[in-house]
């Protein structure tokens, strides 16, 4: 589905990554894991556009969609819930779903608003209030409903869990949990490794924007050489 080959990208002169390969297949889900400043959340805008490559390719469904900008990357069946959540304070929960919601470039339409309200039941009772006036996890919640009701054939979560309450965190995984039941392609970049390898089909660990692990999770999760020299503070 996804094919990321020899990635080079950067910040003017600054080059973060040197030389990323990366793949997902049709209903695989790939964990992305480092310490932070390393070169994850730029993989992440290279393959969403936001960022312009200085060497490699991207195939998506096997077309190049490098270089393309994010609007074209997005209707191809990419969305990227992004690190930091971004919701528009002044749009309601309804009206985040309802300025998303398209059909995936095949036409199918699965996931709606009313079904990711089934998935989030905070958000159904929270559906008139503005983004600024909901919590961290409602938002989070809601970053994830948001790219959803675009119908994607892949889903990119960076940082999903990052500074939620516990009770919160793990809600969220056990909406990830479900969309791995149901076949949902995706790259999850995430912190918490025994949490992330309960629901990834392989994992790349990233150090000084290169991939310096690679294997499935049953793998990694039986090394724990690599957390200790990769994912440790």
């Amino acid at each position: 589905m996804l094919e990321v080959q020899g990635l080079c990208a950067g910040y003017g002169s600054s080059e973060v990554l040197f030389g990323i390969d990366l793949s997902v297949g049709a209903g695989e889900i790939i964990g992305v894991l480092g310490r932070n400043g390393m070169g994850k959340t730029t993989l992440v805008r290279s393959i969403m556009g936001l960022v312009r490559p200085s060497a490699g390719s991207i195939e998506f469904e096997r077309r190049p969609i490098l270089g393309l900008p994010p609007d074209v990357v997005a209707r191809a069946g990419i969305a990227l819930v992004p690190e930091g959540r971004q919701i528009f304070p002044n749009l309601s929960v309804a009206e985040h779903l309802s300025a998303f919601q398209r059909a995936s470039p095949s036409g199918q339409t699965q996931w709606t608003p009313q079904r990711v309200f089934e998935l989030f039941p905070p958000l159904q009772a929270r559906r008139g209030h503005m983004g600024n006036q909901l919590s961290g996890g409602e938002q989070q919640m809601l970053a994830i409903a948001r790219a959803l009701v675009t119908n994607p054939a892949l889903l990119i979560l960076d940082e999903a869990t990052e500074g939620l309450a516990p009770l919160v965190r793990e809600e969220i995984w056990r909406v990830l949990a479900q969309l791995r039941n149901a076949d949902h392609a995706m790259i999850v970049i995430d912190k918490y490794v025994q949490r992330l390898i309960t629901i990834a089909d392989r994992a790349v660990v990233i150090e000084k924007g290169r991939v310096v692990w690679r294997g499935t999770s049953a793998e990694l999760g039986n090394d724990e050489s690599v957390s200790a020299r990769y994912l440790g503070v």
